[in-house]
Formats: structure tokens, sequence, C-alpha cells
């Protein structure tokens, strides 16, 4: 969310924000954010002024019944009682008064924000502008595509060759978007989140495992509405949200909180299943395990001072490649263009793992500076010496593996449809060395 004082006074910036992410519909609401802005700033003035007129009669009221008390003349002191009772009526009346100016300004506060969390957050200038993904741009490759001389099936034809996932009996009990595994595939994904964590632990995170679930505040605190509603599902009844991922609840966790800079950065890695609605046009795979209804994820968050959150974001994705590169899998990096960017990001990095199958690269994960923008919304704040300023956050995937398996399968399938398991995994596989 962008501080509404920079908006105050760079309404032409936010609106050519808006404008370069392709949103025109929503530059209206710069011009409705100031107009509510300037009459809830103007009605706190006025109950500003009644507080301050009311502790002034309230003072004349404890001097006048002071001098009535003194008073020897009957009549004098009838006279200063009746002048404090007056005055205490006034109070009464201005309290009505200032009830129903701090209502207005509690109402105009709300439709502020309101507004304010649909307006985007400004991006980094290094953004390229584009209206969508397909606009996005290739920064960089790391490892050689293979593609190899026999054809490659597609991934749960492999995983069913291999007697490893049942996406039949998942559908009966659970719809399209769930599956089964089992086997061998089943403990290669328990082997690719074990060895994601300890990665990310030798890099100086500290692990968590965090709720998964979540109140409406969080979500709207770590997410825009748009995405709230096509990724959320609502437990019913609670105000209890199942999370889309693990970063949602580990921004959560420093909610109204002031962090002494000294003890930052916090940066944490986090294990949790993940629960999406993927509802629009990209739709659910019914025989693959792509975009799917449950998985489960390794993240990575970092909280720090604004300074560092550049630094930070090179770190993170450098992360996930260097991860992929130990499995042998091929990668590219993709900046994300303007149109492409959720509204709370200032920036964000696409990791793409190589797919001989396709003969194309495919989104493994995502890499995105949020400035303040989640900070602000949850008061997550810093303290140095006399000041206090809101924290930077980020997030990135270490390993989303129904995603990764299906890079990892194709990039270590042999002819005869076994597969290699790359040194960095044995250990975690029980010291096999292919799947057959």
């Amino acid at each position: 969310m962008i501080d509404i004082k920079f908006l105050r006074e760079n309404p032409d910036a936010v609106k050519e924000n808006i404008k370069r992410k392709f949103q025109d519909s929503k530059l209206p609401l710069v011009d409705e954010v100031i107009a509510l802005d300037a009459k809830s700033r103007a009605v706190k003035q006025q109950a500003d002024d009644l507080r301050a007129n009311r502790n002034k009669i309230s003072k004349e009221i404890g001097k006048l019944v002071g001098m009535s008390k003194r008073e020897k003349d009957e009549a004098r002191r009838q006279e200063l009682a009746q002048q404090a009772e007056d005055c205490k009526a006034e109070v009464n009346r201005q309290a009505e008064q200032l009830a129903a100016l701090e209502a207005q300004e509690t109402e105009l506060n709300e439709k502020v924000t309101q507004i304010m969390m649909q307006i985007p957050q400004i991006i980094d200038p290094s953004v390229p502008i584009g209206k969508d993904d397909s606009e996005n741009v290739e920064i960089e490759r790391f490892g050689e595509p293979v593609t190899p001389d026999f054809e490659v099936p597609y991934h749960t034809d492999i995983m069913e060759k291999l007697n490893g996932i049942d996406l039949d009996a998942a559908r009966k009990v659970a719809g399209n978007g769930f599956y089964y595994l089992m086997g061998d595939i089943a403990r290669l994904h328990s082997a690719v989140i074990s060895y994601a964590r300890d990665f990310m632990i030798d890099r100086g995170f500290t692990y968590c495992v965090p709720p998964f679930m979540i109140r409406s505040n969080v979500v709207t605190g770590v997410m825009s509405f748009a995405e709230m509603d096509s990724m959320m599902y609502k437990i019913e009844g609670e105000d209890l949200y199942l999370i889309g991922t693990s970063e949602h609840s580990m921004i959560g966790k420093f909610i109204d909180t002031i962090n002494p800079a000294e003890q930052l950065p916090y940066t944490l890695t986090s294990y949790s299943p993940c629960f999406r609605k993927e509802k629009g046009a990209h739709g659910i795979e019914e025989r693959g395990v792509y975009r799917i209804h449950q998985f489960e994820k390794q993240e990575m968050i970092v909280v720090c001072k604004p300074e560092e959150s550049k630094m930070w974001f090179d770190k993170l994705w450098q992360n996930t490649v260097d991860l992929f590169r130990s499995m042998e899998i091929p990668v590219r990096t993709l900046e994300c263009c303007s149109g492409d960017l959720a509204d709370l990001k200032v920036r964000s990095l696409d990791v793409e793992a190589w797919s001989p199958r396709q003969q194309k690269y495919f989104e493994v994960g995502s890499c995105s500076n949020l400035g303040d923008a989640q900070a602000r919304r949850l008061k997550i704040r810093v303290s140095e010496g006399k000041n206090k300023y809101f924290a930077h956050t980020l997030n990135n995937t270490v390993v989303a593996p129904p995603r990764m398996l299906i890079a990892f399968l194709e990039n270590n399938l042999n002819a005869d449809g076994s597969i290699n398991i790359p040194v960095a995994l044995r250990p975690y596989m029980g010291g096999k060395e292919v799947i057959r």
C-alpha cells in the first residue's frame, strides 16, 4: 500500500504508475482518495478543535465550582453554580458533536484505506513495461538445455510407469486438482523438500513450520483483493483462511511489531502445504500436477531495512537457481514486466526450468520484492534510534515439488524409463542412485 502522504504530494506519479501497469480503470481512484483524504483531515481538524474547546470549558467548570464553594454571597454563589451547570451542558452537547465527528472520521478513513489497498505499489524503475507475462524479459540462463534422443513422455505417464501416482483414485476422493503420490515418487517428493530445507539452513536461514491457516486481517495484509479472491479457501463459519503459500503466515508473524534495526534482517525458510482455488483462465489440469489445488512447498522470506531489499532480492533468486543446478536441472531467470506484477509487488523475477518434452522453459519459482507494501498494511516497523519506519519484505520459492518433479523427471529420465538421482539427493533417498 502506497504512503498516503506520497500519493497526496505526487498524484501524477501514482497515475503514471497505474498506466505503466495497464490498469487505467483505477485512475479515478487517485482523485477519489485525495478528495476523501482532504475531507477526513478537515473532519479531524474539527474534532481536534472541539476537543481543545471541551478541555478549555472543562477547566472553566472546575474554576467556577471552586469559586462557588468559596463565595459567601448566596446570590453570587448561585450565579457561579449556574454558570458551571451551563458549561457542563455545553460540554455534553459538544460530546455529542465530537462522537458524530469521530464516527465520520472513522468512516472516511476506512474508505480511504479501502481505496488505497486497490492502488498498485510504485514499481521499480528497472521493471520492463509490458501488458502481461508474454512480455516478460529473459535475463540469464544457467546450465545447458539437453534434448535426449528418445521421446520424453508426459510427466504423469512417467510417474504411472513407476507406480508413483494415482490420479483416478484422488479424483474419486477429492475431485480434479489432487493426487496420490506413491512409492519412490512419493519418497522423491519428500526428499526434495528435505534437501531444500537443509540447503537453505546451510545458507543461514532459520527453519520454520508456520500455521497453515491465517485470519482475514493477515490475508488482506499480504495480498491484493484480486489475489485473495482467486486463491484463498475460506473456512466456513470462522475468521480463518487456508494459506496459499507459507509466505502469508510467515510475513504475518511480524504483524504489529517494532523491530530493532540491529536485529534485522530476519531470514526464514519455511515448509507448508499450500491450498489454492486456481480460479481464472488457467484452470486445473485433469492429468497433470502443474496446476493443482494442494501441494507442498519450501519457501524463503526476508524482513529487512529498505536500503537492503535490492541486495536480498538478488540473493533470494540466486538461491533457487543454485538449488536447481545442484540437481542438474537447467534454468533461466525472467524479469516480470509491469503488467504481470501483482499490485503489492515492486519487482518480481521468475525462475523457469527446462522441459525436454516441451522444448521450452516453465515456471518453477517466483522471487518478489514487495517494498514496504506488506509492512505498511501489517504495521511491521523498524526502530533505529529515535526513528521508526516500515520494513521491506521479500519472498521466494525455494522449491515446490509438484512442478519441480516435472522438471526433475524429464531432465533425469533415461531411455528405459528409469530416473537418475543426482548426488545431492541420494542421502535423502536412502543412497539410491536410480529409480526403476
